[in-house]
C-alpha cells in the first residue's frame, strides 16, 4: 500500500522542498497531495516536480487555512480521494507585514547578540496583523487554527488501531514564550503575531499527543532553521539580504542554525518521515541544522514550554473550539458536531 502525504504550503519555499525530498526518497511507492493556496502557483510545484520525478502521483488541493469554509470544504474532497493518511505536514503560514526596529538591528548587528538576532527574530521584529472574513485573526487562522480543524476533520483517515499516522508542524525559532497568552490565543492585543502562533503550535503538538497517541496518532514539531524564504524576504530590501549573505555563510562556522536554503531547512520534516513515530520524542523540537561544511542533519532539543503551560495547554482543543467561528459553520468546529465519515474512511475515529 502506498503512503500517503499532503503538505500544506506546497508551492514554494520549505513546502516544495521537503516535496522533491520526499519523491526522491520514495520515487514510486507515495502518493502526494500539495495544499495550496494559489492553484497557478501550485500547478507550477506540481510541473516542477513532474520534470525531475516524471512517475511519481502527485495531486493538488486547493485550501487556504485562513479560511473555515476552504478548510471544511478541502477536508471533505481528501476524505473521498483517500482511505488513510499516513503524513500530514503541517506548514503552510504566514508573516504579514513584518515590520523592523531599525534601531534595535543595527544596534544588535554590531554586539553579541547577532547570532541569536537573526536565528531567533527576538526584539527586532512585529507584524500588523488582519481579521478574516470569519473573525478571527488572520495569522492564528492561518498558521495554527485552520491546521487544527483540517487535522480534526481529517480523523477518520489519520486515527488507526493497525497503522500509525503523524501530524508534523513546521515551527520557529521565532516561538517565544514572551509573545504567547493562553488566555489571548489570537494574539489580539499583540505585536508578534507569528511567535505566539508558532509557539501556540509547540503547545498543542503536546496537547495532541497527550490526547491521540493510544488511538495511532503523532504530533511532531521542527524549526527549519534560519532559511531564505518569501517569509524572511519581506522584511528586509533585497538588496540588504545581498550584503549580509557572506555573513550568514560565516556564521554558520559557528552555529548550524542558519540552514539558509530551503532544501537545507526542510532536513527535519524529511527526517521525521524516516522515523517511526513511536520512537520519537513528544517533548522534542526537531531541528534543521547545517554544518558549516554544508552537511546537513537534524537534533532533537527540549520544547522550551513550561510544564505548568503544557499542563494547561491539554485543554488548548477545547479552547479552540470555543472561538466563535461564523455561525453556519459552528457545527464543523470540535466541541459542536463532529464530521461524518464518507464511505471510504474506514479509519477508527478518535474520542
Amino acid at each position: 500500500m502506498k503512503l500517503v502525504v499532503l503538505v500544506t504550503g506546497a508551492n514554494s519555499g520549505i513546502g516544495l522542498a521537503l516535496c522533491g525530498r520526499l519523491l526522491s526518497e520514495v520515487p514510486e511507492g507515495l502518493q502526494l497531495c500539495l495544499a495550496c493556496r494559489n492553484m497557478h502557483r501550485a500547478e507550477v510545484a506540481r510541473s516542477a516536480l513532474l520534470t525531475s520525478h516524471p512517475t511519481a502521483h502527485i495531486t493538488l488541493l486547493q485550501m487556504d487555512t485562513s479560511s473555515i469554509s476552504s478548510v471544511i470544504k478541502a477536508a471533505q474532497e481528501v476524505r473521498l480521494r483517500y482511505e488513510h493518511l499516513d503524513y500530514l505536514y503541517l506548514n503552510a503560514g504566514i508573516m504579514p507585514n513584518p515590520q523592523l526596529d531599525v534601531k534595535a538591528f543595527f544596534k544588535g548587528l554590531f554586539s553579541s547578540r547577532i547570532i541569536s538576532m537573526f536565528a531567533t527574530g527576538e526584539g527586532i521584529l512585529t507584524q500588523q496583523d488582519n481579521v478574516t472574513s470569519d473573525g478571527l485573526q488572520e495569522v492564528f487562522a492561518t498558521n495554527l487554527f485552520g491546521h487544527f480543524l483540517f487535522a480534526r476533520e481529517l480523523e477518520p483517515l489519520l486515527c488507526h488501531t493497525h497503522r500509525s499516522s503523524q501530524l508534523i508542524w513546521t515551527s520557529s525559532s521565532n516561538a517565544h514564550r514572551s509573545a504567547f497568552d493562553l488566555e489571548d490565543m489570537q494574539h489580539r492585543r499583540g505585536t508578534q503575531p507569528y511567535s505566539s502562533s508558532k509557539y501556540a503550535s509547540d503547545l498543542l503538538s503536546l496537547a495532541l499527543n497527550t490526547r491521540y497517541n493510544k488511538q495511532g496518532l503523532y504530533s511532531s514539531v521542527i524549526c527549519p532553521g534560519f532559511v531564505m524564504t518569501n517569509l524572511t524576504y519581506n522584511i528586509l530590501p533585497s538588496f540588504l539580504w545581498t550584503l549580509l549573505m557572506p555573513i550568514f555563510w560565516l556564521i554558520r562556522v559557528f552555529t548550524h542554525t542558519f540552514t539558509l536554503t530551503p532544501y537545507n531547512g526542510a532536513e527535519a520534516l524529511f527526517c521525521l518521515f524516516k522515523q517511526k513515530p513511536e520512537s520519537l520524542d513528544p517533548y522534542a523540537k526537531y531541528h534543521s541544522l547545517t554544518s558549516g561544511l554544508g552537511k546537513n542533519y537534524t537534533e532533537p532539543k527540549k520544547n522550551p514550554a513550561p510544564v505548568e503551560v503544557v499542563h494547561r495547554s491539554s485543554t488548548a482543543p477545547r479552547s479552540l473550539c470555543r472561538i466563535p467561528p461564523s455561525p453556519p459553520l459552528q457545527h464543523s468546529v470540535w466541541g459542536y458536531k463532529k464530521p461524518t465519515p464518507s464511505h471510504r474512511s474506514r479509519g477508527k475515529k478518535c474520542p
